[in-house]
């Protein structure tokens, strides 16, 4: 029974996921490659994201390039997460190295993935009858390969740092797309406080879709009196923006306390708290405590969107998030407990991450 119902699942989340990439691949469009937006590390997910301007390792690549002036030695970053009840998978790695003393370079792979999903397009043959024979697995798969570099001005406390990045989508044997876009980030510290902007999909980033329509046409009338016409192959994505504030307190040497509010910003119209026809904005508040540098515990609280209900009224969701982390010798571990926005407890998830100071090996 139980196997059942993942099956069902499946097949429901490649319905949707079928018809949202034939609904966005159009020239412009206000969500493309959506899967980029989620994030990475734990630590960082426990608070809520917003990390753009404290953000100083391995996983600034991703967050800030500008931040990956702030490492030391090489650094390895791995992370997994499973969503919508472990249906999908979420993995990251990420790998940097300082070329000096003033640059690094930084390497990363995301994937975000369904395995495993039944294909019925063929359950009935010509003759009308059921043939369970005909039944099909395949998978589809969002994968990002970015290369990182960043570099420290001669201003004291200015960095800067560059993302090239290279997408590929994949539906099965149906359609599968090529896109590329680039993020710039600055990072400036003054005595205690730090600044971040990261800008993403700085010149929109554009995918070209390839689709097979020989299997588009055997789906194409699939519901009566609704067929679907052939997608545009192409789609931009549209730059967004996140800056942000942070500040780090110490006590005794042995107490710290991390804390960091972002704006999130989209130039489009959408369910953001603040939205307008130019653009839209969503906040995120994270905090971090740590004691000797060695445990951690994090929150905060994001994605504030105002959500229209059948009624017609309309609420204020968000994000909430915790997370606790231990490091060691240089190896970090780190958890943290996440939803995708209404609160639901079926929709929390569990995500684990891991870092590694290579320097550990060669001493």
């Amino acid at each position: 029974m139980l196997a059942k119902k993942n099956t069902l699942k499946k097949s429901l989340f490649f319905g949707i996921l079928m018809l949202s990439t034939i609904l966005s691949a159009q020239t412009v469009v206000k969500y493309s490659n959506e899967f980029l937006n989620i994030g990475v590390d734990a630590s960082s997910f426990g608070m809520a994201n917003a990390v753009v301007a404290s953000t100083h390792d391995v996983n600034a690549g991703y967050w800030n390039p500008a931040g990956l002036v702030g490492i030391e030695s090489s650094e390895l970053s791995l992370m997994h997460a499973s969503y919508f009840a472990n249906i999908a998978n979420y993995d990251y790695v990420g790998f940097a190295l300082p070329v000096d003393n003033e640059s690094t370079v930084a390497l990363s792979m995301i994937r975000f993935g369904v395995d495993d999903i039944l294909n019925t397009t063929q359950l009935i043959d010509s003759q009308g009858q059921i043939n369970y024979d005909r039944i099909s697995l395949f998978s589809t798969a969002d994968y990002a390969f970015t290369v990182s570099y960043a570099k420290r001005l001669p201003l004291d406390g200015l960095n800067i740092g560059v993302n090239a990045k290279v997408i590929r989508r994949i539906i099965g044997d149906f359609a599968s797309s090529w896109g590329f876009g680039l993020d710039a980030g600055i990072q400036f510290k003054r005595k205690k406080w730090n600044f971040g902007v990261m800008a993403r999909d700085i010149t929109t980033s554009y995918n070209t879709w390839s689709i097979d329509e020989e299997k588009f046409s055997q789906i194409q009338g699939a519901v009566a009196g609704q067929n679907q016409e052939l997608p545009q192959t192409s789609e931009i994505t549209l730059p967004k923006l996140q800056v942000g504030m942070a500040r780090k307190f110490t006590y005794r040497n042995d107490y710290t306390f991390l804390t960091e509010i972002d704006l999130n910003m989209r130039f489009t119209q959408t369910n953001d708290l603040i939205s307008t026809s130019s653009v839209s904005v969503s906040p995120s508040v994270g905090f971090e405590f740590g004691y000797i540098d060695m445990i951690y515990v994090r929150g905060g609280v994001g994605n504030f969107q105002t959500i229209e209900q059948l009624d017609g009224a309309q609420r204020t969701g968000f994000q909430p998030n915790i997370g606790v982390g231990f490091a060691y010798q240089g190896i970090q571990i780190d958890y943290a407990l996440t939803d995708i926005g209404d609160q639901s407890a079926a929709l929390y998830s569990n995500i684990f991450s891991i870092k590694l100071d290579l320097s550990i090996f060669r001493n």
